[in-house]
């Protein structure tokens, strides 16, 4: 495993010092920004892509924060942090005792604190005392089974799918095309109080997540049978100028369905699937699904959709400029829905760790269908 190692250096010079060493004599590899070359990237940049690598990050909290940086206004460790839950990446928190916290990072304890509960926190006074418990903790990650597991379904679940909402109409580069559905197994689905709860902790839950700019104003919406909330693109568009997919709405069903839609990249050619960057974003929703923190169900259905438009096309999408030819996917088939039709269900690890493993397959189809 590749373990990445998340602190301020000051103050915990020690522990950052033995836990390197410690973790190549137990077989893997550490990161830590001590051990990189030169960079021609910001040490920060370089950090976050280190991070992107690792198979677990470990946060160790001692008593200062760290630099701030202009750009997230945030210490290295914070937005690693952030970029950590992002990623759905297994994180360990190591607290450490006797020592007084300056105030950013008394505050940023507690919002770990209020996020991490009992497996996800520990807490340590020495390097030796923290040393036996990464240990232990890396010899139990060793041995767990893997946390994403599939089993075939007898009876195919009943989804609410955006077609649903008018298949008739013709789909135009105002809809979300994309859409992520989970579906909790064996759920009997949410009375009215409990909808209504939920509905209004959803704005709360998606600022949460930090995957949202802080800056993109939310819209509560609500119809009969679900609770939502509509995410306005976060730059305005022009016809002529690439833009990457983003989140657009959330909707929380009352049977328990959890659906997730999203823009696709476009340039001046229209829609793009990509066979590259659909699985990236289909990964991204399943991790945002997750970071929501509503669906709690042992085992979950996942589907995904898209809702073609007239110049829709299977192509490379390049963020730096569009496409001088390009081929729709046909005349006529605007408004037509392909889908992924779930045979299995999987554990709730495909909205966390395993988002990377199940979002190749959802796109793989999706992107065979419409190539048909």
């Amino acid at each position: 495993m590749k373990i990445f190692i998340s602190s301020a250096r000051k103050g915990l010079v020690k522990e950052r010092d033995a836990l390197g060493p410690l973790i190549t004599a137990l077989g893997h590899t550490p990161v830590r920004f001590e051990d990189f070359s030169a960079q021609t990237v910001p040490s920060r940049e370089a950090c976050l892509r280190a991070l992107e690598s690792a198979d677990v990050c470990l946060f160790l909290l001692g008593p200062f924060y760290g630099h701030v940086f202009p750009e997230t206004g945030q210490s290295a460790t914070h937005d690693e942090w952030v970029a950590a839950q992002e990623a759905g990446k297994p994180s360990f928190v190591y607290r450490k005792e006797g020592v007084e916290f300056e105030p950013d990072q008394h505050d940023f304890v507690r919002i770990l604190e209020a996020y991490a509960t009992g497996r996800f926190r520990d807490t340590f006074r020495t390097s030796e005392d923290l040393t036996i418990k990464i240990v232990r903790k890396v010899r139990e990650l060793e041995t767990a089974a893997s946390p994403l597991a599939f089993a075939k379904i007898v009876q195919q679940p009943v989804l609410h799918w955006s077609s649903d909402d008018g298949a008739s109409r013709v789909a135009s580069d105002r809809d979300p095309p994309l859409e992520l559905h989970v579906l909790p197994l064996d759920f009997p689905g949410y009375s009215a109080r409990e909808l209504d709860h939920l509905g209004a902790s959803l704005m709360e839950r998606i600022r949460a997540t930090r995957m949202i700019g802080s800056d993109v104003a939310l819209n509560a919406i609500r119809s009969d049978g679900y609770v939502g909330v509509s995410i306005p693109a976060s730059r305005s568009r022009s016809w002529n100028t690439p833009q990457e997919g983003e989140t657009a709405e959330c909707r929380l069903y009352k049977t328990g369905q959890l659906s997730i839609r999203a823009t696709l990249p476009r340039d001046s050619g229209g829609a793009i699937l990509d066979a590259d960057v659909l699985p990236q974003q289909l990964a991204g929703l399943l991790r945002f699904a997750g970071a929501l923190k509503i669906i709690q169900a042992d085992r979950i259905v996942v589907a995904a959709g898209v809702l073609t438009e007239m110049l829709m096309s299977v192509d490379t999408f390049d963020p730096r400029r569009s496409r001088q030819s390009y081929q729709p996917i046909g005349p006529g088939r605007s408004g037509r829905q392909l889908r992924t039709e779930p045979d299995e269900s999987v554990t709730l690890a495909a909205l966390g760790a395993g988002a990377a493993e199940v979002a190749p397959h959802l796109a793989q189809v999706l992107i065979l269908r419409a190539r048909q």
